[in-house]
């Protein structure tokens, strides 16, 4: 059977806060470049999606798709669930 040495728990725990560390200061090195590139993606996406819909409104399907409209519930109504009994209260004076 093997027992955990003080030395081996004070080496772990120095790893432990060294790699911390490391990831910390690289985090602060590169997760702004990081955002940065992610913002600048977003802002060329919604870009295009503006230059896309500034053009024809009338002409957004393809001519090769059908546009199928589903009428059916337009026939049904929705209904409404009867819950109880209405009751009319009178003020007694």
């Amino acid at each position: 059977m093997q027992y955990a040495s003080f030395s081996g728990f004070i080496r772990t725990l120095f790893y432990i806060m060294a790699i911390y560390y490391v990831f910390k200061f690289l985090a602060r090195l590169f997760l702004p470049l990081l955002v940065k590139k992610v913002v600048e993606k977003a802002g060329e996406k919604f870009q295009k999606q503006q230059q896309n819909s500034q053009g024809n409104p009338w002409n957004k399907t393809p001519n090769n798709e059908d546009v199928i409209f589903n009428k059916t519930n337009a026939k049904n109504p929705r209904e409404t669930k009867k819950v109880g009994d209405y009751v009319d209260y009178e003020e007694i004076d």
